[in-house]
């Protein structure tokens, strides 16, 4: 197997099958080539069903920590190239031909992608700008790197439940700095990624919550993990 797919999903009937069907897209130069593993948090509806009607390994992880479960589903992964992304999201066409293009070249450790939302606002505009901001040199959204890089540096940190991604990025931003690698963004790619949280939450509440934003994309929790993720209801 050469590409395995991460997706962490906890009740995510809504979006899993677009996501799914996103992979399935990108996937057409790579027959079975990709695998998609969906690591199902603590799912009552019927996110399971679906993402195995749309051909995904279903794994099950009932942690409240986002770490764990991506990391579950990587550890049991046989892919050689560990590509992570959310259920709420979507990959371009072109995503898996890109990532195999930056790491042949030798020039990699890994990286991030650009991150379009499906709607735009001046709240969401400039949440992202302040993101971007505190992010100098990073980029998340969906993470591509080798699967002995992913295992070098332990994958996501367990020891915290919020901010996991941009830790990831910064270690494996050190880890090929270490090996003469850069952290590379694919920006002839990008997801699409759900505002689920802007509309339920407001488009403004991450502005008016920086000293907040500042902690958890620190890996230090204000309340913000539970509110946002762990019970977050849809």
């Amino acid at each position: 197997m050469k590409f395995s797919i991460i997706i962490p999903a906890r009740n995510e009937a809504e979006h899993i099958g677009t996501c799914l069907a996103s992979i399935h897209d990108a996937s057409r130069h790579y027959p079975e080539s990709v695998e998609a593993i969906v690591v199902a948090n603590r799912c009552t509806d019927s996110t399971e069903d679906i993402a195995r009607k749309n051909g995904a390994r279903v794994v099950h992880d009932d942690s409240r920590n986002l770490a764990k479960i991506r990391n579950s589903g990587a550890r049991l992964s046989t892919g050689n190239i560990i590509v992570t992304i959310d259920a709420d999201s979507r990959m371009s066409p072109n995503m898996l031909e890109e990532i195999d293009k930056a790491l042949s070249t030798g020039k990699y450790i890994g990286g991030g992608v650009p991150i379009y939302p499906e709607r735009l606002s001046p709240g969401i505009f400039l949440t992202g700008l302040l993101i971007f901001s505190l992010l100098p040199g990073l980029s998340a959204g969906l993470f591509w790197c080798y699967k002995n890089d992913f295992m070098a540096i332990n994958g996501f940190n367990e020891n915290i439940v919020i901010g996991e991604d941009v830790d990831f990025a910064k270690r494996l931003k050190a880890h090929g700095k270490l090996h003469g690698k850069h952290f590379g963004t694919l920006w002839r790619t990008h997801i699409i990624t759900s505002c689920r949280k802007f509309d339920s939450f407001g488009d403004w509440f991450l502005i008016k919550k920086p000293r907040a934003l500042w902690k958890a994309l620190h890996g230090i929790d204000t309340g913000l993990s539970n509110k946002i993720f762990y019970d977050y209801q849809q």
